[in-house]
């Protein structure tokens, strides 16, 4: 046994707490993480999930749901009480919305944490929980940073107090940032961002607390994105950083979510595909796109000719909501296009992502790029084609084209499929690229799938990162 293992086996049993954002995107990665941490020290450590209500999401609410039914002695999730979250009203952005439904909750996680009975070695909040970071502190207790989008957009925010006045003067069309090798033009950063409203303010509140914490555990790993690491690394002003990805849900939401049939209506279909022969296009849980935009799409993948899955929802009907499910897609699509295209596609509402990336049909996946989407994808080999929705999506985009050369570009910037309509044809033309034209990209997201799981594996990078954190948990602290 190695000294470090004798340490950490003298200890009494230690706690940590996690807190996410109640967003499938941040609340997922937050949970598989602390799977992880107890199972590294299995006896040694445990973990709570405090859990925020928002029975107003039905999708949330089940997952949560779900998840306080496998509650145990290491693993405890906890649902905070439920209060009426504030109103969307008052808000300009959905960043400033998230912050206050978080914020109020603070006596509830200072309650939580102080009613342990065991030693709490630290207090995990991701990008927008930082205001947790206070409580943390009235308690003496260590906090720690969860990022779960990619360290490249870790390094903008980190940076945006410097940026501040750049971003400010429209004239500025790119900006030299750190964690990039390449300039960023100013057409792909998040919209809040350029917005400079509530949200903008928040996220710069957000900037000054990273730095307040003892560690930031970032979704990555550093085969994926060295350069920036390297360049976090250099910093004295920035916490210790671990890249402990990939963190996924392998299971997926097949394994809580109430539609079953609809998980079976997808299997059985994919079955009966060829390998890699069909196109996977998905916009994430808070994703859709507008009216015209659908109707160019269903031309593109037509006149492109490839089997199809499309998962498509109707655009939010009210400020700061979520899309809702096509009451009948006949609506949205072009006349004739389901009749058409019944033999080569299958449309869908809500979909089991991870069972259908893992499919060996699938060949290619049209994706938000959202960070979780990109990592399943990079995990099971499929090549992506951007077509960034919200939030750092854009940014998360013009890495993986840019940067790493790891995806194909349908669009790098929010305001195309949204206010500015992409062209059928220009969609038929980069479907083509992304199922049989750009073998480069195709050989390296393969690469990139070996090097997920050598991190993961004993003496991998992601393994010794996990290990550094375990160790400043229970020795150091």
């Amino acid at each position: 046994m190695t000294s470090q293992n004798s340490q950490l086996h003298r200890q009494k049993n230690d706690q940590v707490f996690l807190i996410a954002t109640p967003a499938m995107g941040m609340l997922t990665p937050a949970v598989e993480f602390a799977r992880r941490l107890v199972r590294r020290c299995p006896g040694r450590l445990s973990a709570t999930v405090l859990l925020i209500s928002v029975p107003h999401w039905p999708t949330i609410h089940s997952y949560t749901q779900s998840l306080l039914a496998t509650s145990s002695p290491d693993l405890n999730f906890v649902l905070l009480p439920n209060m009426d979250p504030p109103s969307p009203d008052h808000f300009n952005s959905y960043v400033a919305h998230t912050f206050a439904l978080i914020d109020q909750h603070k006596p509830h996680v200072k309650n939580a944490i102080a009613e342990s009975k065991q030693r709490v070695v630290g207090l995990f909040v991701d990008l927008f929980c930082t205001s947790m970071i206070d409580v943390a502190d009235d308690l003496g207790v260590p906090s720690y940073l969860f990022f779960t989008s990619p360290a490249g957009f870790l390094s903008f925010v980190l940076d945006l107090p410097i940026l501040d006045s750049q971003l400010a003067s429209e004239s500025v069309a790119e900006f030299r940032i750190r964690g990039f090798a390449n300039p960023v033009p100013r057409r792909v950063l998040h919209k809040t961002i350029l917005d400079r409203g509530d949200g903008y303010s928040r996220y710069l509140y957000h900037a000054r607390m990273y730095r307040k914490t003892k560690g930031i555990v970032i979704n990555t790993l550093r085969e994926l994105e060295s350069f920036v690491l390297d360049s976090l690394s250099t910093s004295g002003s920035v916490p210790k950083v671990y890249p402990v990805g990939p963190i996924l849900d392998l299971n997926g939401s097949a394994q809580w979510h109430p539609d079953r049939a609809q998980y079976e209506k997808v299997k059985r279909w994919l079955d009966k595909q060829p390998e890699s022969s069909v196109v996977f296009l998905c916009f994430g849980s808070m994703g859709s796109l507008s009216g015209p935009q659908v109707k160019e799409l269903a031309f593109g993948i037509e006149r492109a000719g490839f089997r199809f899955i499309w998962s498509c929802r109707e655009p939010p009907k009210t400020k700061l909501g979520l899309p809702t499910e096509y009451p009948n897609f006949d609506e949205a699509l072009p006349n004739g296009f389901l009749e058409r295209t019944a033999t080569i596609g299958l449309m869908c509402r809500w979909v089991p992502q991870v069972t259908i990336l893992a499919h060996r049909a699938v060949g290619g996946f049209v994706s938000h790029c959202g960070w979780n989407s990109t990592l399943e994808s990079m995990w099971h080999g499929i090549p992506i084609a951007t077509w960034p929705i919200y939030a750092e999506q854009n940014m998360n985009a013009f890495e993986m084209v840019k940067e790493l050369g790891l995806a194909v570009e349908i669009s790098l910037d929010y305001r195309q499929g949204g206010s500015e309509v992409i062209s059928a044809e220009e969609i038929e033309k980069r479907i083509r690229i992304l199922m049989e034209g750009d073998v480069e990209v195709r050989a390296k997201v393969k690469e990139m799938k070996e090097k997920c799981r050598m991190a993961l594996m004993e003496n991998g990078s992601s393994y010794g990162s996990l290990s550094d954190l375990v160790e400043e948990l229970i020795v150091n602290n």
